[in-house]
């Protein structure tokens, strides 16, 4: 699974870093938080709103990688998994 995130880390960081991306009406928001011990956490969050009402879905630590683009090709992974298993 990592030899495929790595190969793909590349083309998501541009548009993954500091930015939210719109997915089948979400907002899927991936994040990678750099902790003490060197490793990145992959977290995110996932906001669905309409017209009279807002939900948002956090998710840290989703899982830990010694590179900073796998994480974040991981979380935005994970979350178009989730919105795709919950339409």
């Amino acid at each position: 699974m990592q030899r495929l995130l790595a190969k793909h880390a590349g083309l998501f960081t541009a548009t993954i870093m500091n930015s939210h991306i719109r997915y089948k009406g979400y907002e899927v928001a991936p994040a990678a938080q750099r902790l003490p011990n060197g490793l990145f956490a992959a977290n995110l969050t996932i906001e669905k709103t309409s017209a009279n009402r807002a939900q948002a879905y956090c998710f840290d630590a989703l899982d830990y990688f010694f590179d900073e683009e796998l994480a974040l090709a991981y979380a935005f992974r994970w979350g178009r998994m989730w919105v795709d298993n919950h339409e």
